[in-house]
């Protein structure tokens, strides 16, 4: 009975509110949030991109390599992978869930992260926990959530994956957009701190986040991480910038 009681709310509200495409109103089936035309119109990270950064290249690059930028700098995580470049509808995404409070739209962009983690970067090594980039306190009454944490709720849940909120924010950065890679590594230089008790000594850990460009965000909270005794820390994200 109660099966065909959840049957019967869906099927009306269906009918009163049926599902549209979150990007051009289409018809879409229920729990579909984009249309087959707007998720192909998503722009994929295709290889050759760089192993460390997923920075993607032209050309016919065959071997796995490592971009300019990742070979003269020393990074603390292992690798950073997105599936998608922040551009169009990922970054419309993104920005409607972040900046105009959308909460719904965490479905399809824990999707993309559920994805990303099939990545053979991250799925070729298990790890214990998901660990989301935090929001300073000021920017988080500001925004009344922390996007990353949201998503990694979310994608853990999926993956049978514990979330770890080990670190805190210390030091409230002004944005990072308007820097170069350089100026952005000092601006968060000492930004976060562990949690008392965090008890990663040992741990495989996956740092999260909604967006990185240079990686400097998730450095930060690698080398954090790795300073505390982790044994390894991969980065994630739903778009690279």
């Amino acid at each position: 009975m109660k099966n065909l009681v959840s049957a019967a709310g869906a099927a009306l509200r269906s009918l009163l509110y049926p599902p549209r495409c979150e990007s051009c109103a289409a018809d879409v089936l229920e729990d579909e949030y984009l249309c087959a035309k707007c998720r192909k119109g998503a722009r994929r990270i295709k290889p050759p991109f760089c192993d460390r950064c997923s920075e993607p290249f032209d050309g016919a690059i065959t071997e796995t390599f490592e971009c300019a930028n990742c070979a003269h700098r020393h990074f603390h995580f292992t690798h950073a992978v997105a599936c998608f470049r922040s551009r169009g509808i990922v970054r419309e995404l993104v920005h409607r869930f972040k900046y105009q409070r959308e909460f719904h739209l965490r479905f399809p962009l824990a999707d993309w992260l559920v994805e990303t983690m099939s990545d053979e970067r991250i799925a070729a090594q298990t790890f214990d926990a998901l660990v989301p980039v935090p929001l300073h306190p000021a920017r988080l009454r500001e925004r009344e959530f922390n996007q990353a944490h949201v998503l990694a709720t979310l994608t853990g849940k999926r993956l049978g994956v514990p979330v770890h909120d080990c670190l805190s924010r210390v030091r409230n950065t002004t944005t990072q957009t308007r820097y170069d890679r350089t100026e952005r590594m000092e601006n968060l230089r000492n930004a976060f701190q562990l949690r008392q008790s965090a008890g990663v000594r040992g741990k495989h850990l996956v740092v999260l986040d909604d967006v990185f460009t240079t990686g400097s965000t998730v450095d930060e909270c690698a080398r954090m991480l790795i300073a505390a005794g982790a044994a390894s820390v991969r980065a994630v994200a739903v778009a690279r910038g």
